[in-house]
């Protein structure tokens, strides 16, 4: 249908010599067409706002002007996203570490790149203190670990802390249950 040739080329121009009356009109049809699906599209509060263009091209650029993202101001929101973010033990750490990840891409996006090295130290850093052995672990390696290797050996990790707490859970409630059938034997 070429609904975007509008927004891909010029509007052709008819010349004496060759008229292009056919490549007008796809034009013609495809800016109307566009203009349609772009008024319909947006939120009647901001039709008022944005005056009548015939130019489907011009109609989009006017409307880029009331969405135009200040970039540091968005670059700070990240940062202090990505700096204040905790992990709390209840959750998982794949999903932590993975929004650590996409927040950095979107730093990335805005012209300001960490390297992965900085992002691995980053989700160490505000591991809380049950990941204490883990995170001397990977200080006294020589190598460094790419993030993907990062979220494999945290969620071992948090697999690993699961399984300790339960296990110290059933050992609490075994030894509760004989100190009271003691007490109750020595009782009788």
């Amino acid at each position: 249908m070429d609904l975007d040739l509008v927004l891909r080329t010029e509007r052709p121009t008819a010349t004496t010599k060759n008229l292009n009356t056919d490549k007008i009109e796809k034009w013609d049809r495809s800016n109307r067409m566009s203009l349609m699906i772009m008024k319909r599209s947006i939120p009647e509060a901001f039709r008022g706002s944005i005056t009548e263009s015939t130019n489907a091209k011009k109609f989009l650029k006017e409307l880029e002007q009331y969405f135009a993202k200040n970039e540091k101001s968005e670059t700070s929101n990240l940062l202090n996203k990505l700096i204040f973010m905790r992990y709390k033990a209840n959750g998982n750490i794949r999903e932590y570490i993975m929004e650590m990840s996409n927040i950095a891409e979107k730093l990335k996006a805005l012209t300001l790149e960490l390297s992965e090295d900085l992002l691995v130290h980053l989700v160490l850093i505000f591991l809380p203190t049950q990941y204490s052995q883990f995170k001397v672990g990977y200080n006294i390696q020589k190598e460094k670990w790419t993030v993907n290797e990062l979220i494999s050996y945290c969620v071992q990790e948090e697999e690993r802390l699961q399984r300790d707490k339960t296990e110290s859970a059933h050992l609490a409630s075994t030894s509760q249950n004989k100190n009271k059938r003691r007490a109750m034997d020595t009782a009788k």
